[in-house]
């Protein structure tokens, strides 16, 4: 395939075109034949977005059944919020919240059900009550998290962070963030592996805006092709980051086009996953991002 002088075009379309599967519960997603959309839905009060909107499992169920509709492929259910500052919630509480909201979705949507959670024993709860991915954004930190996601075969999101989410803004220095990212990701995949867990059941995320600068988010956002020959499926979520407000110097709710530059980018250099807020409007720039990349 043609591309201008001086782009690495071919390079990263030459990795979309081959077949990369995401084993998660008894399914496998084809995450090659089209990018996919994970849909964000906080039980939480207190995330940076959208904190409160959906405590009521009623009201959880309802929007999530509308991202459905308007193209979710993954719904994404956290009970815990780990934005910059936020105290970590007891597990109890944490399970209060998301276990009705997944038992109620296992039934009645036929999406793969992700939990957000950087606990083991959520982790098991959640998947019997019918998660069937884990979404974990110390990358398997609590020791039992990889025995969790093994036994239930769950698929599961490895993501970087470093330390806590109250204090991982102190910690925002890399020589290379890039490569210190890639290295790291890289390293607990294989730490899965060696715990029993099939290479096909994972998945890779930057983890833009955890212990980064929005410099640093950016720059893994523009060098995100460097993901790709970790022979997994990367996922980004960029909805509504606090990169975008700097960039843009808009608050949170005024974000969305913000958002979509971004995720047009981010699928046009190969990213095989989305996480985002709002759905409907997304899913069609990924769409036409698609179609133009397979042209």
């Amino acid at each position: 395939m043609w591309s201008p002088p001086g782009t690495a075009a071919a390079p990263v379309l030459s990795c979309l075109m081959e077949r990369l599967v995401w084993r998660v519960g008894d399914r496998e997603l084809d995450c090659s034949a089209r990018t996919l959309i994970m849909g964000v839905l906080n039980v939480t009060p207190d995330s940076f977005s959208d904190g409160g909107e959906h405590l009521d499992p009623e009201t959880a169920v309802a929007h999530a059944r509308t991202m459905v509709d308007e193209g979710a492929d993954i719904l994404d259910i956290g009970g815990e919020s780990t934005r910059p500052g936020s105290d970590a919630v007891p597990p109890d509480e944490e399970l209060r919240r998301v276990v009705p909201v997944i038992e109620r979705l296992a039934r009645e949507t036929d999406v793969p059900i992700s939990v957000d959670t950087r606990r083991a024993s959520v982790a098991a709860e959640a998947a019997a009550a019918g998660a069937t991915i884990v979404n974990d954004v110390t990358a398997g930190r609590d020791p039992g998290m990889f025995d969790a996601v093994r036994d239930a075969k769950a698929g599961m999101v490895l993501m970087h962070m470093r330390g806590e989410p109250k204090s991982m803004q102190q910690d925002t220095h890399y020589d290379d963030v890039v490569a210190e990212v890639r290295d790291h990701l890289g390293e607990r995949v294989e730490a899965a592996v060696d715990a029993g867990l099939e290479r096909e059941r994972l998945a890779v995320d930057p983890g833009l805006g955890f212990a980064k600068t929005s410099e640093g988010s950016l720059r893994l956002m523009r060098d995100i092709g460097a993901f790709l020959d970790l022979g997994r499926p990367v996922l980004v979520g960029p909805s509504r980051k606090s990169f975008i407000g700097h960039v843009l110097d808009t608050p949170v709710d005024e974000r969305l086009e913000g958002t979509a530059g971004a995720v047009a980018y981010l699928v046009s250099r190969g990213a095989h996953i989305v996480r985002v807020h709002d759905v409907a409007e997304i899913a069609k720039v990924v769409r036409v991002v698609d179609a133009i990349r397979r042209a």
